[in-house]
């Protein structure tokens, strides 16, 4: 399991989705899972009507997003990232999103083919 990691993704700006996801296919990256997300703010401002003036504070963030999970050889992180960038703007700007990734010590249920 040398060099994998678990790539997760904060898709903020959900309207990039099928072209982020091409460009997975493009760097031969396979087997996302999307789910539907959501975000704290929007929770706390649904939830607790007091906190409604929290927006502001939370400039460029969205109510919802998708979020990707995948596992991938580590050589292919920067890749993604420039791509992402490239695709949805620079990670460091506000509302962007959220790209991050975890050392994988095992993993059983993957194509061997698609990670050896």
């Amino acid at each position: 399991m040398k060099g994998l990691k678990l790539l997760i993704i904060i898709l903020n700006k959900e309207e990039h989705l099928d072209e982020l996801l091409e460009a997975f296919v493009e760097l031969d990256v396979r087997g996302a899972t999307v789910i539907d997300s959501v975000g704290m703010g929007r929770i706390i401002r649904n939830s607790i009507p007091i906190f409604g003036g929290l927006r502001s504070l939370m400039e460029g963030s969205r109510p919802y997003n998708k979020t990707i999970f995948t596992v991938l050889h580590e050589d292919k992180v920067e890749e993604i990232v420039r791509e992402y960038e490239k695709i949805c703007g620079c990670l460091d700007d506000p509302g962007t999103g959220l790209l991050i990734t975890l050392p994988i010590d095992y993993v059983k249920g993957l194509p061997g083919k698609s990670l050896s």
